[in-house]
């Protein structure tokens, strides 16, 4: 799967989830300060992917921005291959 496929799951995903305008996710929005999200939607958010996609996420404490879940969701798509 592409990055930019990627993004575009993480975005729709975040935009659901935190009701954001999917416009205003950017690779370089904070998850927390841009988006307003707490530990409970980012948890729910990975949830969400790992289910979409099919793979194991952590909600770890490193995936600070959109571009650091982007990256984390390639590496673990990138290890189950």
């Amino acid at each position: 799967m592409t990055e930019e496929k990627i993004f575009n799951k993480v975005k729709k995903i975040v935009a659901e989830q935190l009701d954001v305008d999917q416009d205003k996710i950017k690779l370089e929005a904070d998850i927390k300060d841009d988006l307003d999200a707490d530990s409970l939607d980012v948890f729910e958010i990975m949830n969400e992917l790992e289910d979409d996609l099919d793979i194991k996420l952590e909600a770890d404490e490193n995936v600070k921005t959109i571009k650091d879940v982007v990256e984390y969701v390639k590496k673990q798509l990138a290890a189950k291959e």
